[in-house]
C-alpha cells in the first residue's frame, strides 16, 4: 500500500533512537539509586546533610547536560566563527565600560597579582559576558546526571559534585545558587568547584569567597588562577606577526624559540617592521599558513590553562588587546564566508523567520532549530547545505 515503506522506516528510526536513548539514559530507579549513593558519599566527605538533601533530593536527570558532554569533534566551530562571536564590537564596548566602572578594583588586582587587568577583564567578558550570563544548569543535578550515566569522565564529575556541595556547606554559598555550565563551572569567571575551592580568593575583604555575586572576588580569583598558572608580570602574551613567503619552518605553541631565532627565520611584525624584544615564543597558526600568525609567549600558556584550548586562549588574548586599545587582527582569515557577531546572529534568525524558514524566537544562539532553518534556506538558494551561520547565507537573506 502507498506510504507503508515510509511508516516502516519511521518505526525503525524511532526504535533505533529509543534504543540509543535507553543506553545513554539510566532507568529512573537506577538514577535514583545512584543519586542516593552520591548523597551518602557527599555526607561522608563532610557535606552537611541539609545541603546534600536540598541539592539532591528529587534530583532530575539532566539530559541536556549529558548531550552537551558527548558533542563530537566534527561539530567544532571554524576559528573565524569562534572569534567573530566571542570578540565582537559589542563585547569590546561592554568590556571598556565595565573596565571604567571597576577601574579601581582591576588596578588593585593587577598590583596585587601582577596580571594584566585587560586579560582579567577579557576572561570575565568571555566566561560570563561580564557577569550577565553565568549559566542556567543546576549544577548538582547536571553533575549527578553526568556521574550516573557513566563514561570516562565519571570520576571527574563525581569529584566536582562533592566539591560543589562542600562549597555550599563551607563557603557561604547556598545550594540554590549553584547554577552554571553543564560541566559544573560557575560564577562570574566560571570556576569548576575543585578550582574554586583551591584558588578562589576574597577580593572585597568581607570574609567570603563569592564568585557569583562579588565582582572583586571573581576578578581577584581569576588573577590568582593565572598567577598560579605561570603568569609573569610585565611580559607579553601574544603578537600578531607576518610570515615570509614560502615559510617552511616549525610552528606550534610548544615549539618555542628565541625572538632572535624567529627573526632569522624571516618573521616580522604584522606591518613588516622587525620584531621587538621578548622571551621565548611559539608560532601559532590557527588557520594554517594562509591565515593570521601569532607568536605566543609563556603568559599565553597561562591563559591557555584556563580552558585548555588554543582557540579560547587566542580569543581571550585578542579581546584583552582590544580592551587595551589595540586594533583588530590584521591578516584576514582564509575564507570567503566569514563569521557573524552576536548581533548579526540575532539578525540572521530574524531574517530566517521573515523569509519563512522558521527558527523560533530569535535569541542570537545558534542551536539545532537555527541550524535546521539555515539548511532549509541554503537548499532553497541552491547553496551547499551546511547549517552554518556564516556571512554568505546572512547576505542572501538580506543582511548587511
Amino acid at each position: 500500500m502507498p506510504g507503508r515503506p515510509t511508516t516502516r522506516r519511521t518505526s525503525l528510526t524511532l526504535a533505533l533512537a529509543l534504543a540509543v536513548l535507553a543506553v545513554a539514559r539510566p532507568a529512573a530507579a537506577s538514577f535514583e539509586s545512584c543519586v542516593a549513593g552520591l548523597k551518602r558519599d557527599a555526607i561522608r566527605a563532610g557535606v552537611s546533610p541539609s545541603v546534600a538533601s536540598t541539592a539532591l533530593d528529587g534530583a532530575r536527570y539532566d539530559e541536556k547536560a549529558v548531550r552537551f558532554s558527548g558533542k563530537q569533534p566534527e561539530h567544532k566551530t571554524p576559528i573565524w566563527d569562534y572569534m567573530a562571536f566571542l570578540v565582537d564590537e559589542q563585547r569590546i564596548r561592554d568590556g571598556k565600560a565595565m573596565m571604567r566602572k571597576y577601574d579601581r578594583v582591576l588596578r588593585g588586582v593587577e598590583r596585587r597579582y601582577g596580571v594584566d587587568r585587560h586579560v582579567v577583564a577579557a576572561v570575565w567578558g568571555i566566561e560570563s559576558n561580564y557577569g550577565r550570563d553565568q549559566g542556567d544548569f543546576y549544577i548538582p543535578h547536571a553533575l549527578a546526571s553526568l556521574t550516573c550515566v557513566g563514561g570516562r569522565r565519571q570520576k571527574f564529575f563525581r569529584q566536582q559534585l562533592i566539591a560543589a556541595l562542600k562549597l555550599a556547606s563551607d563557603d557561604h554559598l547556598r545550594p540554590d545558587q549553584l547554577y552554571g555550565s553543564w560541566a559544573g563551572a560557575f560564577g562570574q569567571t566560571q570556576f569548576i568547584p575543585t578550582t574554586y575551592k583551591r584558588l578562589a580568593v576574597d577580593g572585597d575583604g568581607d570574609g567570603r569567597r563569592d564568585l557569583i555575586n562579588s565582582v572583586p572576588d571573581a576578578l581577584a580569583s581569576t588573577a590568582n588562577f593565572l598567577r598560579k598558572a605561570g603568569w609573569r608580570p610585565g611580559e607579553s602574551f601574544l603578537w600578531e606577526v607576518k610570515l615570509p613567503n614560502g615559510y617552511r619552518g616549525p610552528s606550534g605553541r610548544k615549539r618555542t624559540a628565541s625572538i632572535a631565532t624567529w627573526r632569522k627565520r624571516g618573521l616580522t611584525k604584522v606591518d613588516g617592521r622587525p620584531l621587538g624584544n621578548g622571551g621565548n615564543a611559539g608560532l601559532l597558526l590557527p588557520a594554517g599558513k594562509r591565515g593570521p600568525a601569532f607568536l605566543v609567549f609563556r603568559n599565553f600558556n597561562a591563559i591557555y590553562s584556563y580552558n585548555l584550548a588554543e582557540s579560547y586562549a587566542l580569543a581571550i588574548s585578542h579581546l584583552a588587546d582590544r580592551l587595551a586599545g589595540y586594533g583588530p587582527i590584521q591578516t584576514p582569515w582564509p575564507t570567503n564566508d566569514g563569521g557573524l557577531s552576536r548581533a548579526e546572529r540575532l539578525e540572521l534568525q530574524k531574517l530566517l523567520n521573515r523569509a519563512g524558514f522558521n527558527v523560533g524566537e530569535p535569541d542570537g544562539k545558534v542551536g539545532q532549530g537555527t541550524r535546521a532553518g539555515i539548511k532549509r534556506a541554503e537548499a532553497h538558494y541552491g547553496m551547499e547545505v551546511t547549517g552554518r551561520a556564516g556571512r554568505e547565507i546572512y547576505r542572501r537573506l538580506g543582511g548587511r
